[in-house]
């Protein structure tokens, strides 16, 4: 069997964090849900008891303490609030896997703030030298999570990272929410991957096009 492994969620009132909190909830997970509106923290926490009755979940107030007990955490935060998470957390992260799930997308959803040679996941790497920090979750949307099998596929997360290690560990928290993860390269691919992420906002805005369908090009 097993061990239970404690994840943390930072930002988990969000639609992305909502989302994979109550997908995890379902697997052999002990979840610490973390975020600013305790009152929306604690409807979130209730609504997925309801649901499922058997999920080991809590909330947490002090984002520190839930990433203090935390095997893994998950930063499910827009690209500005990272550096304010990665400062409180810096101490309780070491060798720990952190996940990146934010785009650094500019206010007109055409580019990114991120120069050329980093990424959203790199800087956060910098503030977090001793964690092992993984791009993941950033090219699904939030309704993946509810409908995460589409035609019959499993919808692709890509993932990318340093650590050989943490990237199992993610691409197992991955196949947890019901996405097939997909290991892209080490994290300086995590450009790419927030590039693919503009361009698809891009063609669903001009074109109105299905980019759920575009993840699924690695299936036979």
């Amino acid at each position: 069997m097993n061990t239970k492994q404690t994840i943390a969620v930072i930002g988990a009132t969000g639609n992305m964090g909502a989302g994979i909190a109550r997908n995890l909830s379902k697997g052999n997970y002990r979840l610490l849900l973390c975020a600013n509106n305790q009152e929306k923290l604690q409807a979130l926490v209730q609504d997925i008891r309801r649901h499922n009755a058997a999920a080991d979940i809590e909330a947490v107030d002090c984002t520190v303490e839930a990433s203090w007990e935390a095997d893994s955490i998950i930063v499910a935060v827009p690209y500005p609030a990272e550096k304010e998470v990665a400062d409180k957390i810096r101490k309780v992260a070491n060798q720990k896997s952190v996940i990146s799930i934010s785009n650094p997308l500019n206010a007109a959803y055409n580019g990114l703030t991120t120069a050329p040679d980093t990424s959203a996941a790199e800087e956060l790497q910098k503030l977090l030298p001793n964690s092992k920090v993984v791009k993941a979750f950033n090219t699904v949307f939030a309704a993946d999570f509810a409908t995460p099998v589409l035609d019959g596929k499993q919808v692709d997360s890509f993932i990318a990272g340093n650590n050989p290690e943490a990237l199992q560990t993610v691409a197992e928290l991955v196949s947890a929410t019901g996405l097939n993860p997909v290991i892209a390269g080490d994290l300086s691919v995590s450009r790419t991957l927030e590039n693919m992420t503009v361009l698809l906002i891009q063609l669903s805005m001009k074109y109105n096009y299905n980019w759920l369908a575009g993840w699924k090009v690695l299936h036979h």
